[in-house]
């Protein structure tokens, strides 16, 4: 039999230069699936919550060993499958951390493909920059794994196959009122409008009695904060460069799913704020694959930033944004 020659050190060193491999494009798949919901009229950070008997509460996935919250695109990701599926929690977790904690997934079980954001510098684009005393641009690619829901996995501790508690009726409102305050954003309560006014960095909100339900005040408060979280002084959301009134779509479509993020961390049913928005959403996500995970990646930006702002007795178990480095609570927002 013949040997196969040896690598050459050129190829081997275009190799290593070579950005990590993405087959079949990942940012475009993720693409796909959202625009394929929204042309079905499913809004995908939006979903409809207990319509399934058994399904999960309101709330944000977490994994099921660090009991961190995923983040970014994943939210979705994950929600979506959850739904679907019927399953009772949240808690997500990998093969490998199925093993640790002394249970396996279950024969004939099919994963949920998540993912998570890293950054990579050829070695050409090193030289570059040391030659010409210049930092080093990075690309930012994602990478792809598979986690699985708890109710798919046998063996694990009694505890992760039972549901957590809803939160509180009681606590809602009050917890709600708490991060407004927190936040020291200034609120104007008056009109019959919802509105953020970025020349005086100011919220107006009609006041709580004019809304139906009190819990439609604290979804519109939630979208409009969300605004004001990409102030310059904040977190420094700028789509001023872009034509026409595709910076305006991205940054609803951020505050959108920001909200729902914050809603859903308190125990609120998200809602569609803007649903007239959506043929200009998706015209965003057709010309740009990285779009829908870029405006995740800073929703989770801005809803960590809300949320940030609970009092202490009245912040949020295991919040806080996932793990440095780990994989298993991936931080989408280095891809935005």
């Amino acid at each position: 039999m013949a040997r196969r020659p040896s690598p050459s050190r050129k190829s081997l060193a275009c190799r290593t230069e070579a950005a990590p491999e993405q087959r079949p494009d990942v940012y475009q798949r993720i693409t796909d699936t959202i625009i394929a919901q929204l042309e079905e009229g499913r809004v995908p950070w939006v979903l409809p919550w207990g319509d399934l008997p058994g399904a999960a509460a309101v709330g944000m996935p977490r994994n099921a060993q660090t009991e961190r919250a995923y983040s970014g695109i994943n939210v979705m990701l994950l929600w979506s499958s959850g739904m679907a599926a019927g399953y009772p929690t949240q808690r997500w977790l990998t093969f490998r951390q199925a093993l640790s904690l002394g249970g396996n997934v279950r024969r004939g079980e099919k994963g949920t493909p998540v993912v998570y954001a890293n950054r990579f510098t050829p070695e050409q684009e090193r030289a570059r920059a040391a030659q010409a005393g210049e930092e080093a641009r990075s690309i930012a690619f994602l990478k792809q794994y598979t986690v699985f829901n708890a109710a798919q996995c046998d063996g694990l501790p009694e505890g992760l196959y039972v549901p957590p508690p809803p939160p509180r009726e009681d606590l809602i409102e009050p917890r709600f009122r708490a991060l407004m305050d927190g936040t020291g954003l200034t609120i104007h309560l008056g009109g019959q409008r919802a509105f953020y006014r970025p020349a005086d960095d100011v919220i107006v909100l009609p006041p709580p009695q004019s809304f139906f339900e009190p819990v439609n005040f604290h979804r519109t408060a939630a979208h409009e904060m969300s605004h004001a979280s990409g102030h310059p002084s904040r977190l420094a959301r700028d789509f001023t460069g872009r034509f026409g009134s595709e910076g305006y779509a991205r940054e609803e479509l951020v505050a959108e799913i920001s909200a729902a993020y914050v809603c859903a961390s308190l125990g609120i049913v998200p809602t569609v704020r803007h649903a007239d928005y959506i043929a200009s959403w998706l015209e965003v996500l057709r010309s740009d694959p990285r779009a829908i995970v870029q405006a995740a990646g800073m929703a989770s930006r801005s809803a960590d930033w809300l949320l940030g702002h609970l009092p202490p007795a009245l912040a949020l178990d295991g919040a806080g944004g996932p793990d440095e480095g780990d994989e298993t609570a991936p931080d989408l927002r280095a891809a935005a």
